[in-house]
């Protein structure tokens, strides 16, 4: 198990502050269109840990056959994910003004670009997980150290394609797979646990024969450790418990703020909490 020193830490809770920041600027930007705020924000700390102490990435290589793999199966989860891609030297500046502008380059839902460090189209939700499955066994097969990274959302779990998968990965013994689900424990129509109770999660995929790690999602150094555990025999499943909206007090734990329009006082307010101004 990896351990974090004081400078990363650091560096990781400045980043995410950052990060949130910057998440917030590229909502209100984005005007009448919305953003997905309370998934971004709650996956931020997961990103920021994965971007910048996990994978083994390279923007001046992105193509490596032998780079880890990351595939945001929650693909609302965007702000988090461009800012975190922009953090490690994939997306520019520019790029994140774009963001959900006509012509732009960076939409809702991320498109796969390579080069921009994105590998896979999201937007349908319980589809990335199965394709990160074939990017595992791809990687089994050629021989390669390839990692496989997939984020779920707690509410994604609802999908039965998911539930497929993790049958599968034990039966192939995918241990160069890690998914972290982000429960968060919102989904668009309400709490989860009214939606699709999911509970006991953690039993259910023991049972399902998956290493099962559970951490506060937002502490950079229980993320760390988990995600840098040595691979086992098994697939690993990092169960990591989040606040939808986490860090707008306005907007945690606030379905509402699923996706929502932030208007000039909404983002001023949120400014303010993190003793900025616009």
């Amino acid at each position: 198990m990896g351990n974090l020193n004081k400078n990363d830490y650091e560096r990781m809770i400045k980043t995410a502050r950052e990060m949130r920041i910057r998440g917030l600027r590229m909502a209100h930007a984005a005007g009448k269109t919305g953003a997905h705020l309370g998934g971004g924000l709650s996956c931020m700390e997961i990103l920021v840990v994965l971007y910048t102490g996990i994978l083994r990435v390279n923007p001046e290589d992105a193509e490596n056959p032998d780079r880890d793999r990351f595939f945001i199966s929650k693909a609302h989860g965007v702000l988090a994910y461009y800012t975190a891609l922009e953090k490690r030297g994939y997306l520019s500046d520019d790029d994140l003004e774009s963001f959900e502008r006509d012509e732009g380059t960076l939409a809702g839902h991320p498109v796969r670009d390579l080069s921009r460090g994105i590998e896979y189209s999201g937007g349908s939700l319980g589809m990335a997980f199965s394709v990160g499955i074939g990017q595992a066994l791809a990687a089994k097969h050629d021989g390669r150290p390839s990692h496989i990274y997939v984020l779920l959302g707690d509410g994604e779990c609802d999908e039965g394609a998911n539930w497929e998968a993790f049958l599968s990965a034990p039966n192939w013994k995918l241990n160069n797979l890690t998914v972290i689900i982000d429960a968060n424990q919102l989904q668009y129509d309400g709490p989860t646990a009214n939606v699709m109770n999911l509970s006991p999660l953690a039993d259910k995929l023991r049972a399902f024969n998956w290493e099962v790690l559970e951490v506060d999602g937002h502490n950079v150094r229980e993320l760390y450790e988990a995600l840098s555990t040595p691979d086992s025999e098994k697939p690993r499943v990092i169960i990591a418990h989040t606040v939808k909206g986490k860090g707008v007090s306005f907007m945690e734990g606030v379905k509402e703020w699923h996706h929502s329009v932030l208007n000039d006082k909404n983002y001023e307010a949120a400014l303010r909490e993190f003793e900025v101004t616009p």
